[in-house]
């Protein structure tokens, strides 16, 4: 016979519940006072913990005796089968065939045990069985409730779970009948909705306020018998997986209900459980979060349903630990179940939800390190609920007091991390994202975690969206932990620095960006002072490391994306910039921020051979204005000089020796400075050198070190000789500040190295040069002034000819330098030598050369300092040398002139006849002149007419051009007729290559003017050329029939060179009057 079914929830009979429950939860723990073990060796078993109101009962000693009595039927048990079987194989599916299948399905379950028939027929149809009731499921509508059908599915399937028959659980098609039946009456409409239903479409048959009752409870029937069949607790970790999303649902009445069925289920686990190792409960710590969110839900309804599953789960989960004897998770065991007595004493329902951070409170003590991180990562979602203001309050409050209690115990706080990462774009609410921070900052600040959280914070893409700048920027420590937080994040960039890879590592952009969110933040300032000195050096070695690399330069791990935008927009070097930027701000280093803006020292810093003097500026300005942290940084660069690759050392050597201008600098071990500086002075990078030698002049600033020092001159000398400037600068400096304490000999070597930097073309060192070179000659004792002298006056001509220097400041130091040497050497020298502009008259210069020559006369040879500046640059340098050259050969000895020859002056003259400079041409010719007449015509000669070129003006006077080398140029001159004998007596006096003309005649010279012949060759001069004659040069006017042409033989080669020199100097054109026809051509 068919078992009778109840249709009201008055005749529905809860199996599980004993009939003393009163309802109330407030558990007894008296026989837990009897424990005498200690807390450290005391081991548990169910029998030491025996609750009241917890029954060992099992399901079917509990369950109410069934209607059948005995053994059923061989005709009952077909009659089942049959109609099981017709359901099964048929096809038209009513809610009356649906019914008559899920009843006969249940009364067939409950004769299993007397009949093996019908026991055999369940099993081997359990999975159309399976399929038929998920049919039944799915084809049930989900806003409506208007037959038993649900409810006969709830009570079928715990009626077979109750002969141990699983139909949820192991294969998927069980699993997803197990999810459709929670759908099914989950997400049920309100019961206020479903009234509304019944007003509009009025079925008649059933109550649907009482039907959705009894369907309810029949499901938390079902949940209550999966649970309690199974002593290992495997099906309750299914129930939860499946559970969870209804237990977080947005919907009010889901979560109503996933709470109140829950509730129910613990409820009964905790009273009749009877729990066997080994358990397979393995998300204990996700349960206790999800019940404790609900315990601060806004509907009053789960806050209570809520706070007493939570009371059964703490129960529970005593249980489950003296079980298990997990000492390892809570080593202080006695005291943990003394606090859980303690608190549910004084407690009841409402003050436990009313104060949800004592649930965390007690439960702590009994997670082990896994479930304390799925608690933690499962209160996390409950930030995400932005209907529900007060359950994120909730959650933040059970998070922190969860970190706060746990303290060290957490193992997996990478995924802890992860996850907050992970949901902080989901979080909008300020104070939700507060609380998910500061979980952050808790785990950060424990020595412990600080490693591992920061590991997982620099493994994201860069640089880093706002909500992981703002957790860099928000993190909040305590002060004693800030220092050791900010110096992890440190000590993780510098290692990267030690390693030589071919591409930079990820995390020391990482890190180098996660400074500069930290200082933006300011949250560590004191820690940001304290360890300033590190920082600083630590970003100017990362800068330099990052010089001309890119993003792809850099090594990003496996399984990391940066946006391709990013990739061409961002570079390693950005990062570090900005990172220094901002500490110099957030330590008020206002002034030193300013000065590398005004200076360009941010330009500076990013160029590979500029970086050291980025990195000198920023330490002389740190020197000046903020000297205890220069000194502090000077202290620290000490063990640092020696690390990490060149680049590194380069970096610290170059703050390092800015830093030995410090007073504080005379503590230092001279091992530590002076030792160093010498090994830095014979490096193969010349940046070294360059930092030792900046480094001896500033130790030489405070007159530290000069005995050591001293004895590195001929190194410093040597380094005179270097193509770098910086290097050659550096060295005259540091010889200046040695140059009281050289000897005679190291101090005449000086002075030899100078004299060779006079020619440099490098404006700043030929003026240093000078310069020290006349301080040299002051320190000079009156004993040695003999052994010296030929070396002073080597250097007169060249420090004349640089009077005339492009350079105002140059002229001004050799003038004041040659005032030296005649003071040296008690000359009484011309005033001309003082002139504004001695070069301006020639006869100035030339008694200055005739002063020297006679003066420096078989003591050094003048002349061939001269002729070093003829091939100078500069044009200035070039002419005046080459004057020079023609004044001082006009004075020299004749005897020792003709002796040495003038072929090698000819040679470096002539070309210049040809330079782009039409002056220097001019004086080129004039030159020649006078270094050939010098050896050709006796001591002291009068001024000569070496060539007379008659221009016609009129039939009265005539005008003579005369080229005097006495005035340096060509005059001209108003005069007569001459006659012959006038000319004949002038030409005795006259170089013997040169062909005086005849005197001209009274036609002649009346000759309009005409371009000279001599200039523009006649056609009888064209016609001897071609007829291999010798060709001759014509001197006079040409006119048709008029005029006498004598022919100058072209043998006399200074002549030719002279007027060649003289027509592509465009001089003669402009000397006399011009023919109408050549004013109008011009």
């Amino acid at each position: 016979m068919l078992i009778s079914r109840f249709n009201t929830l008055e005749e529905m009979v809860f199996p599980f519940v004993p009939d003393n429950d009163s309802g109330s939860v407030d558990f007894q723990l008296s026989r837990l006072e009897g424990i005498k073990k200690d807390a450290s060796s005391i081991d548990f078993t169910d029998s030491d913990i025996e609750l009241p109101g917890t029954s060992r009962k099992t399901v079917a000693e509990d369950v109410t005796p069934l209607l059948i009595e005995g053994p059923p039927g061989l005709i009952v048990v077909e009659n089942l089968t049959e109609s099981v079987q017709d359901f099964l194989n048929g096809d038209r599916k009513g809610d009356a065939e649906k019914l008559t299948f899920l009843r006969c399905l249940s009364s067939l379950s409950q004769t299993s045990p007397y009949d093996e028939t019908a026991e055999s027929f369940i099993h081997d149809h359990l999975e159309q069985i399976v399929n038929a009731i998920n049919m039944i499921i799915q084809q049930e509508p989900f806003h409506s409730l208007f037959t038993p059908v649900r409810q006969e599915v709830f009570i079928a399937i715990t009626d077979l779970s109750s002969q141990e028959i699983n139909l949820l659980f192991g294969s998927k098609e069980k699993l997803d009948l197990f999810s459709n039946l929670l759908k099914s009456i989950i997400t049920l409409p309100s019961t206020k909705i479903l009234n509304i239903l019944q007003a509009v479409m009025p079925t008649g048959q059933y109550n649907t306020e009482s039907l959705y009752r009894q369907t309810f409870q029949a499901f938390c029937e079902m949940l209550q018998c999966l649970v309690l069949q199974d002593p290992h607790l495997e099906n309750l970790d299914q129930i939860l997986e499946y559970m969870e999303p209804w237990l977080q649902s947005a919907k009010d009445q889901e979560r109503e209900r996933a709470a109140a069925s829950m509730a129910q289920m613990l409820r009964s686990l905790s009273r009749h459980a009877n729990l066997q190792p080994p358990l397979h409960f393995q998300n204990l710590g996700k349960l206790v979060a999800l019940m404790a969110l609900l315990c601060g839900d806004p509907v009053e309804e789960v806050m209570q349903e809520a706070s007493e599953g939570t009371h059964h789960l703490l129960r529970i989960t005593l249980r489950i630990k003296c079980l298990t004897n997990d000492k390892k998770g809570h080593q202080n065991f006695k005291g943990a179940v003394k606090k859980c007595k303690e608190l549910l004493e004084i407690y009841d329902i409402r003050q436990f939800y009313s104060n949800p951070f004592k649930i965390a409170q007690v439960f702590e003590v009994f997670l082990n390190p896994n479930e304390l991180s799925q608690y933690i990562i499962t209160t996390l979602d409950g930030l995400k609920n932005l209907k529900h203001p007060r359950i994120q309050q909730s959650a933040g409050i059970l998070l922190v007091t969860m970190v706060q209690c746990a303290e060290t115990r957490f193992e997996k706080v990478s995924d802890i991390i992860r996850a907050i990462c992970g949901r902080l774009p989901n979080i909008s609410q300020p104070i939700a994202r507060q609380h998910a921070m500061s979980l952050v900052s808790l785990f950060i600040s424990k020595p412990t975690y600080t490693d591992i959280v920061l590991d997982h914070l620099l493994l994201h893409p860069i640089p880093f969206d706002r909500h992981l700048a703002e957790l860099w920027r928000t993190l909040d420590v305590d002060l004693p932990n800030t220092t050791w937080i900010l110096w992890r994040l440190l000590r993780k960039l510098q290692k990267c620095h030690s390693t030589v890879e071919d591409k930079m590592a990820f995390i020391a952009v990482a890190a180098t960006d996660a400074l500069y969110e930290i200082f933006v933040g300011n949250k560590l300032q004191a820690a940001t002072y304290r360890l300033f000195p590190q920082l600083l050096m630590t970003l100017l070695i990362q800068m330099h490391h990052s010089i001309g690399l890119k993003m792809s330069d850099v090594f990003v791990p496996n399984g990391m994306y940066i946006e391709e935008e990013l990739v061409t927009t961002c570079t390693p070097l950005s990062f570090s910039i900005q990172a220094t930027k901002a500490l110099l701000l957030r330590t008020t280093c206002w002034f030193e921020f300013y000065t590398m803006e005004k200076k360009k020292g941010w330009n500076l810093l990013e160029l590979e051979s500029e970086h050291i003097q980025g990195v000198s500026l920023l330490a002389n300005v740190l020197l000046e204005k903020h000297a205890v942290l220069a000194q502090r940084t000077l202290y620290l660069l000490i063990p640092l000089l020696n690390r990490g690759n060149e680049k590194h050392r380069l970096t610290s050597a170059a703050f390092f020796v800015e830093l030995l201008r410090s007073p504080l600098a005379r503590r230092i071990p001279k091992r530590y400075t002076i030792v160093r500086l010498e090994e830095w002075l014979h490096h193969e990078n010349y940046q070294f050198r360059v930092l030792s030698l900046k480094g001896m002049d500033n130790l030489l600033c405070y007159h530290q070190g000069m005995e050591e020092i001293q004895d590195m001159i001929p190194a410093i000398i040597s380094n005179l000789s270097e193509a770098n400037e910086r290097i050659v600068l550096l060295s005259i400096n540091v010889l200046r500040d040695l140059l009281n304490t050289m000897d005679f000999t190291t101090l005449k070597d000086t002075m030899h190295a100078l004299f060779s930097l006079f020619s440099d073309v490098r404006p700043r060192i030929h003026l240093l040069a000078v310069n020290l070179f006349g301080d040299s000659i002051k320190m000079v004792k009156s004993k040695d002034k003999k052994k010296i002298e030929g070396q002073i006056l080597e250097s007169l001509i060249p420090l004349l000819l640089h009077l005339q220097d492009e350079d105002d400041d140059i002229a001004k130091e050799s003038s004041r330098v040659l005032s030296i040497i005649c003071h040296f050497l008690k000359w009484r020298i011309p005033r001309e030598v003082y002139h504004k502009d001695p070069w301006h008259g020639r006869s100035g210069i030339e008694a200055i050369c005739k002063f020297f020559e006679q003066k420096c006369r078989g003591k050094c040879n003048m002349l061939v300092q001269a002729v070093k500046y003829i091939q100078s640059d500069q044009v200035n340098l070039r002419r005046e040398a080459i004057f020079v050259t023609g004044a001082l050969a006009k004075f020299m000895d004749y005897n020792e002139l003709r002796t040495k020859g003038t072929e090698w002056l000819e040679e470096i003259l002539r070309p210049q006849l040809y330079d782009p400079e039409p002056s220097v041409r001019i004086i080129a010719a004039q030159a020649l002149i006078r270094v050939q007449r010098a050896v050709l015509i006796q001591p002291e000669p009068t001024p000569v007419l070496l060539l007379n070129l008659t221009i016609s003006l009129g039939a009265i006077s005539s005008t003579t051009l005369e080229l005097d080398p006495d005035i340096g140029g060509i005059k001209r001159v108003e005069r007569t007729r001459l006659k012959r004998p006038q000319l004949q007596s002038l030409a005795p006096q006259a170089p013997r290559n040169l062909n005086i003309p005849h005197p001209a005649s009274d036609r002649h010279d009346r000759m309009r003017t005409t371009t000279p012949s001599i200039l523009k060759p006649s056609s009888l001069q064209r016609s001897a050329a071609a007829e291999g004659e010798k060709p001759r040069i014509w001197v006079g006017s040409r006119e048709k029939g008029q005029g006498r042409q004598d022919p100058v033989p072209q043998g006399s080669t200074l002549f030719r060179d002279s007027f060649r020199a003289l027509w592509r100097g465009g001089l003669w054109g402009s000397c006399g009057p011009r023919s109408p026809r050549q004013k109008r051509a011009a």
